[in-house]
């Protein structure tokens, strides 16, 4: 068993383009650091940037039409005209979506390589949580594929595109369970939310908040969950849905979610959960990415962090 720090910046992009994560404010990405391992959790960082997801744009321009949904996440899949064709037409911005698609779908300790043949380059993307082993070992992508590769992707998404420890729950579509230890529960002590959706077919894609959610004085890097109304989503076109406990069902004591039903179709989520620190409160003497400056108490005007406006 192994514990895996996901360290660097995310930028999947699913219409054409997918995802960021960065440092302080948002930065490029060109290259994830190497991950370190010790024993038991995966711990993932986050910030899928939201100007660059796309509802549709990943059947067009992305997963759909690169060749890997029919001949494999695995050496087979890139290894077609198709897919090509599709990673030639951008080849900064779909290195990144391979590398964290990789990493969601194939194990720790395997990897997938191609060489573009224009430019004999070879890229190497290496696996890391195992969510989609039949897909990794060469097959067509399955429904519950789909699912739980676009809720891992998902769950990566970051309203302000900052660097922020994440803890990443859930099964694999074979029932296996991500590892993960009591030390890591107690390190990312806060629930957040659950993910689901299938960015595939078009489905959309959803977050509930699994807890309480933000006071006013209250603010988050971690926004799509904890910040969403019951009436608004604060990472559209992620659709906030609700709480995860109406939506979606546990087995035993386990602190994931199984499976989650919205307009009376199931769909294989992952959950997650925060460190304390990362959720800021008006009033603690630093002006955070998610405050503003005013003459109020709350997030949005917090004189006593930010000043007044002038």
């Amino acid at each position: 068993m192994k514990k895996i720090q996901w360290r660097g910046t995310l930028e999947l992009l699913l219409a054409a383009q997918v995802l960021a994560v960065g440092c302080g404010p948002a930065q490029e990405f060109h290259e994830p650091p190497a991950l370190a391992s010790q024993p038991h959790e995966i711990r993932i960082a986050n910030g899928i940037s939201m100007n660059s997801i796309s509802m549709n744009g990943i059947t067009l321009n992305g997963l759909s039409t690169n060749g890997l949904s029919t001949n494999g996440l695995s050496t087979n899949g890139v290894n077609t005209a198709d897919f090509a064709t599709w990673f030639q037409s951008d080849p900064e911005k779909n290195d990144t979506l391979m590398q964290y698609m990789v990493r969601c779908g194939v194990r720790s300790g395997q990897s997938l390589s191609y060489t573009d043949p224009t430019t004999a380059h070879v890229y190497t993307w290496e696996g890391l949580m195992g969510l989609t082993p039949g897909w990794a070992g060469g097959a067509a992508v399955t429904e519950a594929e789909q699912q739980v590769m676009t809720a891992c992707l998902v769950a990566h998404v970051n309203k302000y595109g900052m660097h922020i420890p994440l803890s990443v729950l859930g099964r694999n579509t074979e029932g296996e369970a991500v590892d993960y230890s009591q030390e890591e529960l107690e390190t990312y002590s806060r629930p957040e939310g659950c993910f689901f959706g299938n960015l595939f077919t078009g489905e959309g894609i959803f977050v509930g908040r699994d807890g309480s959610g933000l006071e006013d004085t209250e603010s988050s890097p971690r926004a799509c969950a904890l910040m969403s109304s019951t009436t608004e989503s604060a990472c559209a076109p992620i659709a906030y849905v609700g709480t995860c406990e109406s939506l979606c069902t546990r087995e035993g004591t386990q602190p994931y979610y199984t499976s989650c039903t919205l307009n009376g179709h199931p769909y294989l989520p992952i959950t997650t959960r925060l460190r304390p620190e990362e959720v800021y409160r008006c009033g603690d003497g630093v002006c955070q990415w998610t405050e503003h400056c005013g003459s109020g108490t709350t997030r949005d005007s917090c004189a006593a962090d930010c000043g007044t406006c002038s």
